[in-house]
């Protein structure tokens, strides 16, 4: 009898796990981890289940895929598909992949046998909480935008809690499951300070990530010149435009050279420092940039992507709007000669967009605190 309840508490011990799961969530999760590693008695270990590429079609790795692993989390590619809003020549394979998603999410769970389940959206998280559903393991999800994702909005009725950024998306959800934490940002942005006054000349940070953006790097390319006449670059373009803006920087002159930065990507745990160095920023309007310059306050200029599901990307930039640390110019606006009279004037008014900033009560600063709380609950 001893030596079966020891074996017994031995496979327990081995089992104390919990599972992150989501799309393209990098930011955000990586911010829940670092507090869960914080929070977490000695024996727990945290274990992610995601898609290995960036977009459907597509070589690039996803961020979680690579920078995981460094920070001690076990990473799981897995075969999953969704349902894509407009048809392309992925639509129908993708398709074909859902059952396969959901067969491939049940060998990893079992496998796996966590605690507790925390989605962060995205496609390849939905067969992850229908699989855990069914094995009664409780599901936590994080909703980080201003409106619902759709793989969130799919995944709603199989969840325990829905934690959510913003208080907009409310109307979204079930109230009787949903709790505000804000949207998690990591210890190094939260810590970052407020500039008293911009550099001279100062610095712009235009951030696209690994998915990029062809719109406003074609713009970039066309006014790069001018930019760099008054201001420092830091460009991270993502890898589709990256080879195209290192050559340009091998054409650049004299001060204008040293004046730009380009980069395909940048590793999340090191994008600290390029914040710390940035007086504006100029960016799309992700929900985990939106949370990073509202908390570093640092003016932004936000070109939403017009075709987010349910405008989330509107939504999202109308948050930082309202609290006065950036402005939005629509995409159908887009021009080399709007985005530079639009840099001007965040230069500016960029002291009074600070201060205001300054004043607001930044719920992203302890969100992560937040929602972990909410995941331990489930795992006591």
């Amino acid at each position: 009898m001893q030596e079966k309840l020891k074996k017994e508490r031995t496979e327990e011990l081995k089992n104390k796990k919990i599972l992150l799961t989501g799309g393209h969530a990098a930011t955000t999760a990586l911010s829940t981890i670092e507090e869960l590693k914080a929070c977490l008695p000695a024996g727990w270990d945290l274990v992610w289940i995601g898609s290995n590429k960036a977009m459907e079609g597509k070589s690039t790795r996803s961020l979680e895929s690579r920078v995981f692993e460094k920070v001690g989390v076990k990473s799981y590619s897995i075969i999953s598909g969704r349902l894509q809003r407009k048809f392309t020549f992925w639509t129908i394979p993708s398709l074909i992949k859902i059952p396969f998603g959901l067969l491939n999410a049940l060998f990893l769970i079992l496998k796996i046998r966590p605690k507790v389940v925390v989605s962060f959206g995205g496609y390849a998280a939905v067969p992850v909480v229908v699989v855990s559903w069914l094995l009664r393991i409780p599901v936590v999800i994080h909703e980080q935008t201003a409106a619902i994702g759709l793989a969130n909005k799919l995944s709603q009725p199989f969840a325990k809690k829905v934690c959510l950024a913003r208080k907009e998306s409310e109307i979204y959800f079930n109230s009787k499951k949903t709790v505000l934490t804000g949207n998690p940002v990591m210890s190094q942005i939260a810590e970052i300070e407020a500039k008293e006054k911009p550099g001279n000349p100062p610095t712009i940070f235009i951030t696209l990530g690994s998915r990029s953006s062809r719109n406003i790097n074609k713009v970039v390319d066309e006014i790069l010149d001018r930019l760099l006449e008054s201001y420092k670059v830091i460009h991270i373009t993502g890898e589709t435009d990256f080879s195209k803006f290192k050559e340009r920087k091998n054409y650049l002159k004299g001060e204008h050279s040293a004046r730009y930065k380009v980069y395909s990507g940048v590793d999340p745990t090191q994008i600290d420092g390029m914040y710390k160095e940035a007086d504006i920023v100029v960016a799309r309007a992700g929900a985990n940039t939106v949370s990073e310059i509202i908390v570093t306050r640092r003016p932004a200029l936000l070109i939403p992507i017009p075709w987010s599901y349910l405008d989330e990307q509107k939504k999202n930039a109308l948050v930082a709007q309202k609290i006065g640390i950036a402005r939005i110019l629509e995409q159908e606006k887009l021009s080399g000669g709007k985005m530079l009279s639009e840099i001007n004037v965040l230069i500016e008014n960029w002291q009074s967009m600070v201060n205001k900033a300054k004043d607001s009560d930044v719920l992203d600063r302890e969100a992560s605190q937040r929602l972990v709380e909410q995941i331990v609950a489930y795992v006591n």
